[in-house]
């Protein structure tokens, strides 16, 4: 193993090594079988995924069957130049479906081709959660992968945790994140309503201030309404020596963003980043997700 360890080496090859806990054999089995039951009727049987995926006829079916796509390309592909050029066809159907930018991408042709099962998994999950986000994966699978690079002081060594699967608390947050990016991009017919919702749900309860909210862009901005709406939902006795209500600088604004901020998140309702620029800048989409985490907790109790 040491003699093979140094040709790799000395042929500028990195090698690398990843360990799979016993979680993440749940997640072949699990696509082994959606595979089989989604191809059931071309009567196409999956039992290995390094050994069945790697030649692309498994995967060209897959494509067609959901993505409801002909692609051009041989059923049968018996050369290594054959199964290059078809997962190259196949792979790219992937990312233009998936609408996934090359960076996204955490599979290769040639990762494919030599039967990474690291590779192959990532692909079919992407796949799987794209057509049916039904299926039920198990969250926070992971592998922890070790890799060797020869440099000129010597050998280094990188140990990485990949994951396979996410967080359910992230798919919360991309669920949320691609709801008020659809409503930006493809519903802003509909935008004015939501923001009404908004609007009438935040008066409701700063009104009691002696405050009302018109421009949800510039009147949230400053964190000053932001923080007191917390103080009245969360039931907080905000000390005015902790924030500015009257912020002169940008500086001030921006303090009282971030104390807002931390304090949905010390509180369980805001789970994924968010910059306190954007708000402070007025961007009504970032001030718009930040709303959102206390109208679903409150407006579901007033209901």
């Amino acid at each position: 193993m040491l003699h093979t360890l140094c040709q790799l080496l000395s042929s500028g090859e990195c090698p690398s090594w990843t360990f799979f806990s016993h979680a993440v054999s749940s997640i072949p089995e699990l696509l082994i079988d959606w595979i089989n039951t989604t191809l059931k009727e071309e009567h196409i049987v999956v039992k290995s995924l390094e050994e069945d995926l790697y030649d692309g006829l498994v995967l060209h079916h897959l494509m067609e069957n959901l993505g409801s796509l002909k692609l051009d390309v041989d059923k049968i592909a018996l050369t290594e130049k054959k199964q290059r050029q078809k997962l190259s066809v196949i792979l790219e159907a992937v990312a233009k479906c998936l609408q996934l930018e090359e960076s996204q991408l955490k599979w290769s042709v040639e990762a494919i081709l030599a039967k990474d099962l690291l590779s192959t998994l990532h692909l079919l999950v992407a796949i799987a959660k794209h057509f049916q986000p039904s299926l039920d994966f198990p969250p926070n699978v992971h592998v922890e992968t070790i890799t060797i690079e020869n440099t000129s002081k010597g050998l280094k060594t990188a140990n990485g945790v990949e994951y396979i699967t996410g967080s359910k608390e992230n798919s919360e947050e991309q669920s949320t994140d691609d709801a008020f990016d659809e409503l930006f991009s493809r519903a802003p017919e509909r935008l004015d309503d939501v923001k009404k919702v908004f609007l009438q749900f935040v008066n409701q309860h700063v009104e009691k201030l002696g405050l009302n909210v018109k421009d949800m862009e510039s009147q949230f901005a400053d964190g000053v309404i932001l923080l007191l709406l917390i103080g009245q939902l969360e039931g907080y006795f905000l000390n005015l020596r902790d924030f500015f209500l009257t912020p002169a600088s940008t500086t001030e604004m921006l303090h009282n963003v971030n104390l807002a901020l931390d304090l949905l998140t010390d509180g369980g309702l805001l789970n994924f980043s968010v910059n306190s620029e954007d708000i402070v800048k007025g961007d009504l989409k970032t001030t718009m997700r930040v709303l959102y985490c206390l109208y679903s907790k409150y407006k579901a109790k007033e209901t």
